[in-house]
């Protein structure tokens, strides 16, 4: 089954008097347990198409199906719904909240969707356990490298059990060590079956998949699998 399906997506933005395609025509699917680059450079469409699979702004043309759901059509507060519990969300500049713990920080989707505190807690901790930073669980953000911090975003993406996991270039802020690790974290979360979209400009980075789909001028270009164990990936 493929967890993310789209078909014939399409996106134009207005600047001025003229429509910008964004995205055209796009089709692709990403079955359950896959891990997939999307690769492109700037200009490509890949951010486009990175907020729509995110849930954060709506198809304008196409359809885009989740876990079999059609959410194309789906109004804001329902977006909101299928984001919160269903995507896990990776980000470049980590977005942590700099007042807050690791592990609150680790919390906080559980928080929104109201999960008691103590059953919060607990999913966070071992969250923070699997990414190799529960001895780290009560410092801050600036206690912590950019590495580990990263691994704090990982743990967030992943403490609610979502459908996919989707990385916005996970590794862009980090030197070449730390975002070997952070890689090999997510082939890790990929052996134990998760579902994983990186989204790059880098195709060092995309090596580290084992699917890369490539975007230019909207349009898929190329959709390259494979075989054998990705190589390590440098610095994205």
């Amino acid at each position: 089954m493929d967890v993310i399906s789209v078909e014939g997506l399409s996106h134009t933005y207005l600047s001025g008097s003229l429509r910008v395609a964004a995205l055209e025509g796009v089709d692709f699917g990403i079955p359950e347990g896959q891990m997939a680059a999307i690769v492109g450079p700037s200009g490509s469409g890949k951010s486009t198409l990175l907020h729509i699979l995110g849930c954060l702004m709506q198809v304008e043309r196409g359809t885009y199906r989740l876990s079999g759901e059609d959410v194309t059509k789906l109004p804001g507060d329902e977006l909101a719904r299928v984001r919160g519990t269903r995507i896990g969300f990776v980000f470049q500049a980590y977005n942590l909240v700099p007042q807050l713990t690791a592990l609150e920080n680790v919390e906080l989707p559980l928080a929104y969707l109201g999960t008691p505190r103590r059953q919060r807690r607990q999913r966070a901790m071992q969250a923070l356990e699997a990414v190799g930073l529960g001895e780290r669980a009560r410092h801050r953000p600036f206690e912590l490298s950019g590495g580990q911090q990263q691994r704090v975003g990982v743990a967030r993406a992943v403490v609610t059990e979502p459908s996919v996991i989707l990385a916005d270039e996970p590794t862009g802020n980090l030197d070449t060590a730390s975002g070997q690790a952070v890689m090999e974290l997510f082939r890790d979360l990929h052996r134990q079956g998760r579902t994983i979209v990186v989204v790059t400009h880098a195709p060092e980075v995309a090596a580290g998949c084992e699917r890369t789909i490539h975007i230019r001028d909207g349009r898929v270009v190329k959709d390259a699998r494979r075989e054998g164990r990705p190589r390590d990936v440098a610095r994205g």
